[in-house]
C-alpha cells in the first residue's frame, strides 16, 4: 500500500456538522472541508483567492461559504458569487477556489488527492453499518504508521485506498489512514456491524484501545521507519 494518487479519509462524517467548516491537511496541502445546508460535504484548497485567508475560518450560509476576511462568497462549485464591497458586480467564473472530489463512505469523508484527474475512479467501498469511534492524530511519519499497522492488520483495503482492518481485542476496527503531514498521521476509526451492539461500552472499549495504539505508535515507529528505509521491512 502506497501514498500515491488515490482516496484518503480526512475526517469522520459525524465530526463535520451541517453548516460548519473545518481545516485539515493532506500531505503538504491545507484543505477546507465544509458541509452545506443540504448536508453535502465539500473539500477545497483552504485559501481565499482574494487575500489568502483560510476559508476554514469562514462561515457557511446555505449553499455558500464566505471568507471571514472580506466576506467573498463561494458556491458549491468553488465559484465566487458575491463580493460585499461590490454588491452589483457580476463576478466572473474565473474567480474561484481549487476544489477536490470528495464523497462519504463508512462514516468517513474521503478526498481524491489528484485534482488533475477529471473523473476519479469510484471509491471501492460498499455501504456497511458502522459506529464511529474516534479520530486520532499521531506524531509519526505516515509511512512508518502504515508499516506498523499493515503488519498487524487482518486485511488491507483495495488499491488506492488507505483503509485497514485492525484486530482491536477481538473486534474489527476499520481504520482510514490520512497522511496529515511530514511527521503527523491521522487515523479515522469505525466499528463495522450492528450499531445496537457496538454502541455504549463496546465503542468506549474500542476508543480506549485506539488511544493505547496511538501511544504505541508514537513510541515505536521511529525504529520501524529506519528499518523500512534500509529495506529491512517488507512493503
Amino acid at each position: 500500500m502506497s501514498f500515491g494518487a488515490g482516496w484518503y479519509p480526512v475526517a469522520l462524517s459525524n465530526g463535520l456538522e451541517t453548516g460548519r467548516s473545518a481545516g485539515t491537511r493532506l500531505f503538504d496541502r491545507e484543505l477546507c472541508i465544509w458541509r452545506d445546508a443540504n448536508g453535502m460535504a465539500h473539500a477545497w484548497e483552504d485559501r481565499c483567492p482574494h487575500r489568502g485567508m483560510r476559508l476554514s475560518f469562514g462561515f457557511v450560509r446555505g449553499d455558500r461559504i464566505a471568507c471571514l476576511y472580506h466576506g467573498w462568497q463561494y458556491d458549491t462549485q468553488g465559484h465566487c458569487r458575491f463580493i460585499p464591497a461590490h454588491p452589483d458586480l457580476d463576478v466572473p467564473d474565473t474567480i474561484g477556489v481549487a476544489t477536490y472530489t470528495c464523497t462519504e463512505r463508512l462514516g468517513m469523508l474521503w478526498v481524491y488527492s489528484d485534482r488533475e484527474v477529471e473523473t476519479p475512479p469510484d471509491l471501492p467501498i460498499g455501504p456497511r453499518e458502522i459506529v464511529p469511534v474516534r479520530s486520532l492524530y499521531v506524531d509519526c511519519k505516515p509511512a512508518a504508521v502504515m508499516q506498523a499497522l499493515a503488519a498487524r492488520s487482518k486485511n488491507i483495503g483495495s488499491a488506492g485506498v488507505t483503509l485497514l482492518s485492525l484486530d482491536a481485542d477481538g473486534r474489527d476496527l476499520l481504520t482510514g489512514i490520512q497522511p496529515y503531514g511530514e511527521v503527523k498521521t491521522a487515523l479515522h476509526m469505525v466499528l463495522p456491524g450492528d450499531p445496537g451492539v457496538n454502541r455504549g461500552a463496546v465503542r468506549h472499549a474500542a476508543a480506549a484501545w485506539a488511544e493505547g495504539l496511538r501511544r504505541c505508535l508514537e513510541q515505536g515507529t521511529e525504529q520501524i521507519a529506519e528499518r523500512a528505509a534500509t529495506h529491512e521491512v517488507a512493503p
